[in-house]
């Protein structure tokens, strides 16, 4: 991997790990739906946004601010300033998550009967009350390791995290299940507190075998002290915060709003759970998957923007915006088309249940301009433009939320209603961040670039899907669909490589794939 930049490098680090984590989490997500079904897996979608909420609230939105500080501190050498940041973070995360925890278990039984008209997400809320300081301090370690742009203790924590969790997943999901649905959905739940505790016990052994510096020595010294820095931090903290909370907040309506809806509409409140776990805990899990790409980019692009803009680099800034948009395309435009033609089977194969395919085909268009939204929110972080995100993000949670209302209360629309406030939400968020990075950096929409992929997808697809209808009729259902998809993947990098889409000098970079492309 010689010759490859420290941007591409960590990102590349981070592509493999996501990879792996998402698998593993998927393995996850079939544990549990297997185990508790559609309703279960409902429950367990209604508590999570609480949790969000509240973890969102106890960060801060610090981790990008520790990010982009330690990597200006650390372009500029400044070790004393990296720790002060670090310091002051622990101490701010810590403190906030000794209040919201117990607010949480507090307040979860008042939550589940008032706001989500099924009182069973109780268990569920109070299950994952724990996880928050042990997220709170991880999450400050990982935006450490991202600003030295040490992508390996970031990426290797998510997968020790996810391999924890699903060896208790099983365990925990079938130990309750004889007790009722919401005590096994409170298992899954207490799973992934183990899984963070995991987690955090490898990050902070990183952080000691490295001996990047004694953090005990003068802690409360420098956290009293360290004023000025706090001060700088929540500059670029609060905006992000804001971003980061009005997402959640949306999130945490979400589910309130949908069950609300529904009611309004003459739909139970059993049935309500089931049909919001297969839109949110079948569908958007599976919609979500290929974003391990855009997740890696948008990671490794905070301080490598960051540290371009202290420079006043503002080309490579760019430079490092159109690799991004590229990869994204690339990546969203074959996620597209597998998902919306193959909706069925794998869903089929995952969950032994096709119910979701509806929203996956409805959503999958949509889902190439989410790729994109993750990346952009993550250039205007580096830039100083979380305010202008932050307004964006509210904009588009607003119009989300107004069209879940208006169409989920009618009879005629229903879960349907939820889909289509999730497909504007992203289009609109999307176009917002967008057009606000214009106005500070220069940028050339090449149709070659951007749209060629989104046409090469689509042709590659018809001979995926002529290829599972037609000739692999005989084959078992999942060697038909890998076959198909595999069929997919070999006609778009042929095609891409033909028209230069994807280029060779590129995939010479990597060792693996380096030596076919002489």
């Amino acid at each position: 991997m010689t010759g490859m930049s420290k941007f591409l490098k960590g990102t590349f680090i981070l592509l493999i790990a996501s990879l792996i984590t998402r698998i593993l989490g998927f393995i996850n997500r079939i544990v549990i739906a297997r185990f508790i079904g559609e309703e279960g897996v409902g429950l367990y979608m209604m508590a999570l946004p609480t949790l969000f909420l509240v973890i969102t609230i106890t960060q801060l939105g610090l981790p990008v601010a520790i990010s982009k500080s330690v990597a200006e501190a650390d372009a500029l050498g400044d070790e004393k300033k990296v720790k002060r940041i670090l310091v002051v973070a622990l101490s701010c995360t810590f403190g906030l998550s000794l209040i919201f925890t117990p607010a949480l278990l507090i307040f979860a039984p008042m939550l589940s009967e008032l706001l989500f008209t099924d009182s069973r997400t109780v268990w569920p809320l109070m299950a994952i009350a724990p996880i928050v300081p042990i997220v709170a301090i991880s999450s400050v370690l990982r935006g450490y390791f991202q600003g030295k742009q040490n992508m390996k203790p970031f990426a290797l924590s998510q997968v020790i995290e996810q391999i924890a969790r699903i060896t208790f997943i099983a365990v925990l999901t079938k130990a309750f299940l004889p007790y009722g649905i919401e005590y096994a959905a409170a298992g899954a739940m207490f799973a992934s507190i183990i899984g963070e505790l995991v987690s955090l016990t490898y990050l902070v052994a990183s952080f000691k075998l490295k001996k990047h510096f004694k953090l005990r020595k003068n802690f409360f010294k420098m956290a009293r002290q360290g004023k000025g820095t706090l001060q700088e931090l929540m500059k670029i903290a609060v905006p992000t915060t804001g971003s980061r909370l009005i997402g959640n907040l949306s999130w945490f309506l979400e589910p309130i709003v949908v069950a609300q809806s529904l009611a309004i509409a003459g739909v139970s409140a059993t049935v309500a759970t089931k049909q919001y776990g297969e839109l949110t805990g079948y569908a958007l899990p599976l919609l979500m998957l290929p974003s391990f790409v855009t997740t890696s980019l948008s990671t490794s692009l905070v301080p490598a923007i960051s540290e371009a803009k202290s420079l006043g680099n503002y080309r490579l800034i760019q430079h490092r915006l159109e690799q991004t948009l590229r990869i994204t395309i690339i990546t969203g435009s074959l996620a597209m088309v597998i998902l919306f033609l193959f909706a069925e089977p794998v869903l089929q194969i995952m969950y032994g249940s096709a119910n979701a395919a509806i929203f996956i085909k409805f959503l999958a268009p949509f889902f190439i301009l989410f790729y994109c939204q993750m990346p952009l929110q993550s250039v205007l972080q580096a830039l100083n433009l979380a305010r202008a995100a932050m307004v964006n993000s509210f904009i588009g949670a607003v119009i989300k939320i107004a069209i879940i209302w208006l169409l989920a209360t009618k009879e005629s629309f229903g879960i349907m209603g939820a889909a289509i406030g999730i497909a504007a939400g992203t289009i609109l968020v999307t176009f917002l961040h967008f057009t606000t990075i214009l106005k500070i950096v220069p940028f050339t929409f090449k149709i070659k670039t951007y749209l060629l992929p989104i046409v090469i997808a689509i042709m590659s697809g018809f001979l995926g899907h002529f290829s599972f209808f037609s000739v692999l009729t005989g084959q078992v259902l999942i060697v038909r669909l890998s076959l198909s998809i595999l069929f997919i993947l070999a006609s778009f990098t042929f095609l891409s490589i033909l028209t230069g889409i994807i280029r060779r000098e590129e995939l010479k970079r990597f060792r693996i794939i380096g030596w076919l492309f002489p």
